[in-house]
């Protein structure tokens, strides 16, 4: 079998490795919009199984440590996680010391080509050997707002995280739509495909708690199960622990907000 025992997480985490020999981690590429490859990376319970899949989408710092260590916590239980990298095309994430070039990079991509990578995703998960047919998705800052886009645009997924995704009611500050994002996520939210599962944190302002209000209520029309948590004493991304706005109180109800969410929606039956 391919892989490797993975590290052990940050000491504390929520969902913490304490056996690294129980995941198996390792490097791939699958077939994104296009026809193009795009790189993941992939963990899996070392044992074998028949297993539901996850896939993972990056903050604006890409595929980088922490989210690895997400995506193998995720799948220490008991799903085949797949950490995307959007950045693919663009050849790695932007320099994160260069906020302008930051937002400039974000508001450049391609929702198009975005979606047809997180497609491929779920189309890889669910071609696997191991795979149990039904994929969930988990995304943090911009990589909720994607998760967001894809369980709306998309009949890919059964059920969907959005962690604090940012500008999902505008493209950009001063724009509501561009030719690379033309459609905000929230619009399309009356469309959502899929159960969701929404954390906004009470001091955030890119969710607001109130756009998050108007995400419950627009994607509750969808028929769908709907919840959106507002996380008091925590701003934006306070469950990535390698930033000042880590917050292990939120952080841990979000994780026990989650565990029972996608083992309600993606191992039942």
């Amino acid at each position: 079998m391919a892989g490797v025992p993975v590290a052990p997480s940050p000491e504390g985490v929520p969902g913490a490795i304490v056996d690294p020999a129980e995941v198996i981690g390792e490097e791939i590429a699958f077939t994104g919009a296009l026809g193009a490859p795009v790189n993941g990376y992939l963990a899996r319970p070392a044992a074998p199984g028949s297993l539901p899949g996850m896939i993972v989408i990056h903050e604006a710092s890409g595929l980088g440590g922490h989210i690895r260590d997400v995506t193998n916590r995720i799948a220490n239980l008991g799903y085949v996680a797949l950490g995307v990298d959007l950045y693919t095309r663009d050849g790695g994430p932007p320099p994160m010391d260069d906020m302008q070039a930051v937002m400039a990079r974000l508001f450049a991509m391609s929702d198009e080509l975005a979606l047809g990578d997180l497609e491929g995703a779920a189309d890889h998960l669910r071609g696997r050997e191991d795979a149990s047919g039904r994929v969930g998705c988990i995304g943090f800052c911009m990589g909720g707002r994607y998760t967001l886009l894809f369980a709306c645009a998309s009949d890919r997924l059964d059920a969907a995280v959005d962690c604090w995704g940012g500008f999902i009611d505008r493209s950009t500050p001063e724009e509501r739509s561009t030719p690379a994002r033309p459609t905000p996520p929230l619009e399309l939210a009356e469309r959502l495909h899929c159960p969701l599962l929404a954390a906004v944190g009470a001091e955030d302002q890119n969710p607001s708690p109130e756009l998050g209000a108007q995400l419950r209520e627009r994607a509750a029309r969808s028929g769908h199960e709907v919840t959106v948590d507002v996380y008091e004493g925590a701003g934006h991304a306070f469950f990535a622990d390698y930033r000042p706005t880590y917050r292990p109180g939120p952080a841990a109800q979000l994780w026990e907000r989650v565990v029972p969410f996608l083992e309600r929606h993606l191992n039942a039956g």
